[in-house]
């Protein structure tokens, strides 16, 4: 049976050119979960790696982090973000909505910090903790009117 626009599942992406967070949640439960990192920096495998999260998930829609300077003034990242945007819309044929992640990065190291999880081993999921956080705040931003703001 198919997932209706109430119950979805979503993916999310904290894009970096190194690396790629990835975190998932569905709009019934509104709760983001961090799934993992894409790390390469081929666009061919980054797309490949998602393409194979695309088709075992079934997502109803994408989201994407916007990157910004702390004024929320763009800068190079902010246009890389959107373009991986966009290329994603195009190749997937799906929704994709940009949610601000100011401080996620930061505030998802806080939080493997405050678990013990410090060096390495945090970084190898600060970026799927980013997204996770980035997912959540669009399940938030949504309200309880299910249908989301309309993000570029």
């Amino acid at each position: 049976m198919a997932a209706t626009s109430q119950d979805a599942t979503v993916l999310a992406f904290d894009f970096g050119t190194r690396r790629i967070g990835v975190a998932m949640g569905n709009t019934l439960t509104r709760t983001a979960h961090p799934l993992g990192i894409i790390d390469d920096e081929r666009s061919h495998e980054r797309f490949a790696a998602i393409a194979a999260l695309v088709a075992e998930w079934q997502p109803g829609r994408l989201v994407v982090g916007l990157p910004t300077h702390a004024d929320g003034s763009a800068h190079e990242m902010t246009q890389r973000a959107q373009r991986f945007a966009r290329q994603l819309e195009g190749r997937f044929r799906l929704p994709v909505a940009m949610v601000d992640e100011r401080w996620t990065t930061q505030t998802a190291q806080s939080v493997l910090d405050d678990a013990g999880m410090t060096g390495r081993k945090g970084r190898a999921v600060r970026d799927a903790v980013a997204a996770q956080l980035i997912l959540q705040s669009w399940f938030d931003e949504r309200g309880d009117s299910g249908a989301g703001p309309a993000h570029p």
